[in-house]
């Protein structure tokens, strides 16, 4: 097998496509993160820790720590860790609906297995 039909196999495998699509719906989910932090979440905290005439972007501590940026960073990430927490959430919540099969009857070597183990804890 060639080179490229070896590649052409494994670039169509399904999970390095379902990867190629987190990965460019992560990018474009994290644009619209970014956004909501930069023009909605933070210009009201801005307000509370306004400097005349400073923008938060721009809010240092000493030489060149930009505490302003880190604090958008962190909110985007904290808005990411929320929203994937939820998704992932409602994904096992439609899995377990899903294996909410009826149990079956041990079987008669599994009993067996069960009882001796059970003599060997007394």
């Amino acid at each position: 097998m060639g080179f490229v039909s070896e590649f052409k196999e494994f670039a169509m495998k399904g999970s390095v496509v379902d990867l190629a699509v987190g990965v460019v719906i992560g990018g474009a989910f994290g644009k619209i993160v970014t956004a909501l932090v930069s023009d909605i979440v933070m210009p009201p905290i801005a307000l509370l820790t306004a400097r005349a005439g400073s923008d938060w972007r721009t809010i240092t501590i000493g030489p060149g720590i930009k505490i302003g940026d880190f604090a958008g960073s962190v909110v985007d990430f904290l808005i990411v860790a929320v929203a994937i927490f939820l998704a992932v959430k409602a994904i096992n919540h439609f899995k377990k609906e899903e294996a909410a099969a009826p149990a079956t009857e041990p079987s008669s070597t599994d009993k067996l297995l069960m009882e001796i183990r059970d003599s060997l804890k007394k």
